[in-house]
């Protein structure tokens, strides 16, 4: 049975996005059955209505990866000479407009004159039947034509593409396989003849003759390879060049390891096998030339040879001085291939991307980055902004490929560059629909990996993905959510865009058994935007999927604390699957002793904290902690009565013993009375104000003296000389302190979730809220909390002014007469 589920849609600010299932899925296990449901379009409504969604949950496909050399289109301006580069730069692929892009639905585009001519018709009519099938085919044919088309755009050939650098400068034909170079056909008969010759020699041919029969034989027809495979006599030929293998020359055998480049041998092969040994014991006696070569004939064998690999970047070490710019990037390329990281070789790897950076092909900068990225080789700050420097005035000659690659590093690195960032605003927009689904993907990635929001090209993302959304591996699909939820960005299509991505995470839910850090990585992006799918949400919450997170290489028990804690609170009518109160409390203290570690010492924090002891009275007003552990930052907790005192609820010891030994106080006939009685008769010694002041007006009480300063401004409250006779402070706390304990432990009153943020809580260069911080303050809220903060562009500068500055900002914040006017 098909599953649907319903888009709730709340009023904002409050709006909160719930899946619900409404004809539940009973098919047993092991069964595919799935009828298809027709998919309503979202309504639309007026703020205060409510509108639904209906999408259609699929039978989900087979994980599939397309292939092609096109696959991030290329740049426009392909044949521009570049100022830094060579004549050979314009290597991008060629690919149309933008304005071209945008696929739709043939019955959609169709006009009356596409269709079939029938007033023009013959004199006899067709049949009704007849020209109905007809007008079908027609239509039929042109979706064909167009679904092709699209698919062919949306192809990635990940042995292919990485190599199109390759193409810009002669030299690189000597150190690669091109498997463009055109190779005349061999004839069936010719082929045939060589066949029964080896049968008939049975492995007594010289070694010349084996490296010419298989060379010859690889220009058989591509057709014929795979029956040339299993058939006994090349069998035979492969036996005898193998136990032939250390008699041939170098020359001979690499054109040996050529032909099984164009056979496209399996990497086992036992043919592979002897030439990977022969190789190896013979690097030394090989130029650079030539082990350059051979390696990249292993790449396109896609055979992993970690020994000749570390063979060739030892020899590479030695003979470094030697390397040409060419020999340069095909070694890097081949370093990122082997996914290998020569710790020895990249202090030298840099100091030449510097030497030659001016001078590399903008398509061999791309490919160098693509090296860097894949072997995971880390990469100074210095060398990276060169690179990104150069990249940022040459962009718009840059083919997409190329540019993608260097996202990927300097998402790597972590370096936010302005300068590049801001040109990729201006110019990844108009190419986003001629990108593929994965390109698109590490340029969305990019952005939110270095909290860089662009609009423009987040739109242009959202606009473009619903249509290209079937392409959308498991992984693209959760990076998109998580990248739109980690920017708080919701696009003027989001009913569509996110619709299109929940229904393709269905589709793909086989591929989370496999992969399940994809999945909570999509959910938890969709919780920062308010979205809560509930059928997902209850699979990623069952306990098999629970123990299938514990065998990942990533650490996902965090993940799956802030996604149950998330829907506990913001969807109170959820009956799916929960997470066991074990693991919750295993994930609590975990948090926690992270935060003493690392969060609750941090100089800012430290300093908000003591500071609003000493304001508000002592640490029982305050609570250095994390309200809300799955949401990983602390809170500084605060209580107020409605009308602006302090209220005491930070109890770690007996209140008389703190009381007597921290704040030293002088037990008066008259205080114990207000202790005892609640108030005296007479006058109060504290006297609050309802009002508070502002920073400006306390400032201009510096020159009062600090302890007095401190309190008759800052604590809420003016003191009487009365007050200041009868209690003395030691340690100069709140002097309303020891009536609050028994005065306003049970009032009413508003409890405060103070945040000390920093540069992380926000997008780069700007005063916008993360979607994992905008979730924290929302969920705070519907607990109760009136959130406070103290942004770090005010509180940091403070921290260097005077204790008096500070604590006058703070009187300020905690005591702004909006909240209480808000919370009453």
């Amino acid at each position: 049975m098909a599953t649907v589920l319903i888009c709730r849609r709340f009023p904002r600010p409050s709006r909160v996005i719930t899946f619900s299932t409404t004809a539940k899925c009973k098919a047993e296990s092991g069964s595919n059955e799935n009828k298809q449901k027709k998919e309503e379009n979202p309504e639309t409504g007026n703020a205060g209505t409510e509108s639904t969604a209906t999408i259609q949950l699929l039978k989900p496909l087979d994980y599939r990866v397309l292939y092609h050399p096109s696959a991030y289109a290329a740049s426009r301006a392909a044949s521009q000479q570049h100022a830094a580069g060579s004549s050979a730069q314009a290597l991008g692929d060629a690919f149309t407009s933008p304005g071209t892009a945008q696929l739709q639905h043939p019955f959609a585009s169709a006009s009356p004159q596409a269709l079939p001519p029938v007033r023009n018709a013959l004199p006899k009519p067709k049949p009704k039947a007849l020209l109905e099938r007809s007008i079908s085919t027609r239509f039929s044919a042109a979706q064909t034509k167009e679904e092709m088309e699209k698919e062919r755009k949306e192809m990635h050939d990940s042995k292919e593409d990485p190599r199109m650098f390759q193409k810009g400068r002669p030299e690189y034909r000597s150190l690669s396989y091109d498997s463009s170079e055109p190779v005349e056909t061999l004839p069936l008969e010719e082929g045939d003849s060589i066949l029964h010759n080896v049968a008939r020699c049975r492995g007594s041919q010289s070694p010349g003759t084996i490296r010419d029969c298989l060379s010859q034989l690889s220009r058989w027809p591509v057709a014929q390879h795979t029956a040339l495979l299993s058939e006994p006599r090349f069998n035979t030929l492969c036996r005898s060049a193998a136990s032939n293998v250390g008699m041939f020359s170098t020359s001979e055998l690499i054109d040996i390891l050529k032909a099984c480049v164009r056979l496209v041998l399996p990497a086992t092969h036992p043919l592979l096998n002897a030439c990977e040994n022969e190789f190896c014991r013979r690097v030394w006696d090989m130029n650079l030339e030539q082990l350059l070569l051979v390696a990249d004939c292993w790449r396109c064998l896609e055979r992993s040879v970690p020994s000749y690999l570390s063979i060739l970047f030892s020899y590479a070490n030695m003979h470094w001085r030697d390397l040409t710019l060419p020999q340069f990037v095909q070694l890097v390329y081949i370093i990122g291939e082997g996914r290998r990281s020569p710790v020895d070789l990249m202090q030298k790897v840099e100091s030449t991307i510097l030497k030659y950076l001016d001078s590399f092909t903008l398509e061999e900068v791309g490919a160098i980055c693509l090296g860097l990225f894949k072997s995971l080789s880390g990469i100074s700050d210095n060398v990276m902004k060169k690179i990104a420097d150069r990249v940022s005035l040459q962009m718009e000659g840059m083919s997409t490929y190329a540019l993608v690659n260097v996202l990927k590093m300097l998402r790597y690195a972590r370096m936010d560059h302005l300068p590049l960032l801001k040109e990729l605003g201006k110019v990844i927009p108009s190419r986003i629909p001629e990108i593929n689904i994965q390109g698109i993907m590490h340029i969305t990635l990019t952005c939110s990996s270095l909290h860089y929001f662009d609009e423009g090209v987040m739109a242009a993302v959202a606009m473009s993905l619903p249509s290209k959304v079937t392409y959308c591996r498991s992984k693209d699909a959760a990076k998109f959510l998580w990248s739109f939820g980690c920017l708080d960005y919701e696009p003027p299509n989001e009913e569509e865009f996110y619709s299109s991505l929940i229904e393709q995470m269905h589709r793909k839910l086989h591929e989370f058994r496999k992969f399940p850090e994809h999945l909570l990585t999509g959910l938890l992006g969709l919780a920062f935007v308010k979205r809560f799918p509930e059928e997902l949400i209850d699979y990623a919450l069952r306990d098999e999927f629970v123990r299938k997170t514990r065998g990942s290489k990533y650490e996902l028990q965090k993940d799956l604390f802030t996604l149950s804690k998330s829907v506990e609170i913001e969807c109170p009518n959820y009956r799916g699957s929960r997470l066991p109160p074990q693991l919750y409390q295993e994930m609590t203290e975990m948090v926690l002793n992270f935060a003493e570690q690392e969060i609750y010492v941090r100089p800012e924090i430290v300093e908000a904290s003591s500071l609003l002891e000493n304001m508000l009275g002592g640490p029982e007003y305050v609570k250095n902690h994390m309200i809300l552990p799955h949401t990983r930052s602390s809170d500084l907790e605060v209580h107020l009565t409605m009308d602006g005192r302090p209220i005491p609820f930070n109890f770690k010891e007996s209140i008389a013993d703190k009381k007597l030994k921290d704040m030293g106080v002088s037990l008066t006939d008259e205080l114990m009375t207000q202790l005892i009685k609640g108030r005296s008769n007479s006058q109060s010694p504290i006297k609050v104000e309802n009002e508070a002041r502002f920073p400006d007006q306390e400032r201009g009480e510096e020159a009062q003296t600090p302890c007095v300063a401190d309190h008759a401004t800052l604590s809420g409250g003016a003191l009487t000389a009365d007050a200041r006779l009868q209690v003395e402070p030691k340690l100069g706390r709140n002097l309303e302190a020891p009536l609050s304990l028994t005065l306003n432990q049970h009032l009413p009153g508003v409890k405060l979730a103070i945040q000390v943020s920093n540069r992380n809580h926000y997008c780069y260069c700007s005063k916008r809220l993360l979607g994992l911080h905008r979730l924290k303050r929302r969920q705070l809220q519907l607990l109760g909390y009136v959130v406070v903060e103290l942004p770090f562009w005010d509180w940091f500068p403070l921290l260097k002014r005077t204790r008096l500055e500070k604590l006058s900002y703070l009187h300020y914040k905690v005591f702004d007469p909006a909240l209480l006017s808000g919370a009453s």
